[in-house]
């Protein structure tokens, strides 16, 4: 697949809608990222360190009891597993790398959930780059465990008390930092948003996970799988996953979106609710109100709570390469139990949305096979979980 095109599109989707001052920025790293995929010696470290240092390659793991209780057939890309607990590391490792090429010395970064903030604080760390992460006062509220860990890595982190003091302001903040700062700084973007060439980017970084999923499940079940399932917010996991199967017409992509209090107000599902605007310079669906303005969220997921979601999966939505669903926090929490109680496994409130939709492919496609992208652990979602026992009624008793 050739996307996105020279000017940063997929499809009518993607693009660079900035300020002048950001124009140069994002011409040097446009510059610098293609002048970096062809340094042998610097892509060969990176793949070390992926290896050694993050834990790559993650298996390709069978769940047994999972299956059992579905009734189709469930691998898990253990990407919980990684180095920091979330696919995120892929990310940063690529981009401190970049970074480096480019000769910057300081890391910039925002962050939800907090997951892409301890990667970039770590490989920061291990790189000698001085690292500031912004992330909205509302989830350092609720991912506390993230905000000491990015501080014990030296990262210092910024509160952002504008708007929903979340991660689309976290994004603002870090942007606004970048063009003061630009000479220096390099801004390390946590998913497959923002201005082109940063969707291509981490896509690109991200693919590591479809590729060896590809090369692992054709190892396990001589075949390619029947669905590919991933939640989304701004969807770098899931197109990590999607991409290196995009010519493979059989298997079916699913996103799962955070529907948040429910299914019927759908308060954080871009490609289900969304209309086509501009967020973070690329142009997208997203979620706005009447006059254009993009609309507050709410996920129990906060890596999940953002307006917007990639321009790869806009094209992939109209073009029909991906189906895209929502499930609420009430079940996602029952995903978060399923998998907790079936395989001891304890997952991220982001993929419990996915485990989740598990159930509902198995009403309609008994004996199914199936990757679902478990794209982080549960640690940090703990307290938040223990906040909500008690007032979900626990239907997976396995």
């Amino acid at each position: 697949m050739r996307m996105p095109d020279k000017k940063g599109y997929f499809g009518d989707f993607g693009g660079r809608f900035i300020p002048e001052t950001l124009s140069f920025c994002l011409r040097e790293l446009e510059e610098s990222y293609f002048k970096f995929k062809k340094d042998k010696r610097s892509l060969r470290e990176l793949d070390f360190y992926l290896k050694e240092y993050a834990g790559r390659p993650t298996p390709l793991y069978f769940a047994g009891k999972l299956s059992e209780y579905l009734g189709i057939k469930v691998y898990l890309k253990r990407e919980d597993l990684l180095h920091t607990g979330a696919h995120k590391i892929n990310n940063t490792l690529g981009q401190i790398f970049l970074a480096r090429h480019m000769g910057k010395k300081r890391i910039i970064a925002e962050t939800g959930a907090g997951q892409h903030g301890v990667a970039t604080a770590t490989v920061a760390a291990r790189f000698g780059f001085k690292c500031d992460v912004y992330m909205g006062e509302e989830d350092m509220r609720r991912q506390k465990t993230n905000v000491f860990k990015m501080e014990i890595l030296g990262a210092n982190v910024f509160p952002v008390r504008s708007g929903s003091k979340t991660l689309k302001d976290a994004c603002n903040e870090a942007i606004r930092d970048w063009v003061t700062n630009v000479k220096d700084t390099y801004y390390l973007l946590g998913s497959v948003v923002g201005p082109h060439p940063y969707p291509l980017i981490v896509r690109d970084f991200q693919s590591v996970i479809g590729k060896e999923a590809r090369s692992q499940i054709i190892k396990k079940e001589n075949r390619l799988p029947d669905y590919l399932v991933a939640c989304v917010g701004g969807g770098s996991n899931a197109i990590g996953l999607f991409h290196p199967f995009f010519d493979d017409k059989k298997v079916k992509n699913i996103g799962v979106e955070a529907g948040g209090l429910g299914l019927s107000s759908l308060n954080c599902a871009s490609l289900i609710k969304g209309k086509v605007g501009i967020l973070h310079g690329a142009k997208s669906f997203l979620l706005q109100d009447e006059f254009g303005q993009i609309k507050a969220t709410h996920s129990i997921a906060a890596g999940l709570d953002y307006p917007g979601v990639g321009p790869e999966h806009s094209f992939y939505k109209r073009i029909k390469k991906a189906c895209y669903v929502a499930v609420s926090d009430k079940e996602a929490l029952h995903g978060f139990k399923m998998l907790s109680k079936l395989e001891g496994i304890i997952p991220a409130l982001e993929p419990s949305h996915a485990l989740y939709y598990l159930k509902k492919i198995a009403k309609k496609n008994k004996g199914s096979l199936v990757i679902l992208c478990l794209s982080g652990r549960g640690d940090k979602d703990l307290d938040i979980v223990r906040e909500k026992r008690g007032k979900i009624k626990d239907k997976d008793k396995g």
